[in-house]
Order: C-alpha cells, then structure tokens, then sequence
C-alpha cells in the first residue's frame, strides 16, 4: 500500500506575522519585475559557467600547443577543421580567451545590477508585506 505524502509549506506564519495589506496593482508588478528578474539571472548565471567552460577547454588547447614541437595544428572554427601553424594557433587562443573573458565580464556586471535591482525590490516588498511574501530562492 502506498502512501501519497503532500507537502506541508515549510513555514506557517502566525497569526501576528500574517500581513492583511491588499496587493495592490503596482506591487503586483514589482512581485512580476522581481520574478524577471529572477529568471534572468538564472540565464545570466548559467551562461556565465558555460563561458568559464569553454575558457577552459581553450586554455587546455593552449597549453597543448606550447608543449608542442613547431609541426603544423588542426584548429577547429566552427564545424571547420583547418590546418595552421602553433603561433597563429595560439594567436587565435589568446583572442578567444580575450573575446570570452570580456563576455563574461559584462555578464558578471549584469549579475550584479540584477541582484542590486532585486535588492531594491526586496526591501520594497518585505517593508510592505513582511513575512507575507516569500522572496527568498529555494
């Protein structure tokens, strides 16, 4: 026999906690900015790892090319494969790395204004709504 186990919310406010403020039209759109802006950190986030990622593999291959004996590389661009020497291999390394690194500094500068903006917005709707509203990530 099976038992089915529902969650119980992890929190139950007491009756002192509850907040019987109306939402009003304009908090309901600050409640929907935060979520934007939730979600798009997230992306922000994940693309930012990815970034790191591939600045990895790329110092991989630069690695392996300085440890090389001055023959010819495969270097791959795109879904193309091309034959080039290690220094313009390593020239093309060092430009990628550069081309990310810059990339992923404007994402973590965008990461930062997203959490400032949610800052913003948090103390706006803890000050309204107190411990009625739920603005923390799980």
């Amino acid at each position: 026999m099976q038992t089915s186990t529902k969650e119980q919310p992890s929190e139950i406010l007491s009756p002192e906690d509850e907040n019987e403020n109306e939402v009003r039209r304009d908090d309901q759109e600050n409640i929907n900015k935060f979520g934007r802006l939730n979600a798009r950190l997230h992306e922000v986030r994940y693309t930012i790892s990815e970034k790191k990622k591939h600045l990895e593999r790329i110092d991989d291959a630069s690695t392996e090319l300085m440890m090389g004996n001055g023959s010819n590389v495969m270097v791959q661009y795109g879904d193309t494969f091309f034959e080039t020497s290690e220094d313009e291999a390593t020239e093309y390394c060092e430009e990628e790395v550069e081309k990310y690194q810059n990339h992923v500094d404007e994402l973590e500068a965008k990461e930062v204004e997203i959490l400032d903006k949610q800052k913003g917005l948090k103390a706006m709707l803890y000050s309204r709504f107190g411990k009625s509203i739920n603005l923390k990530e799980k």
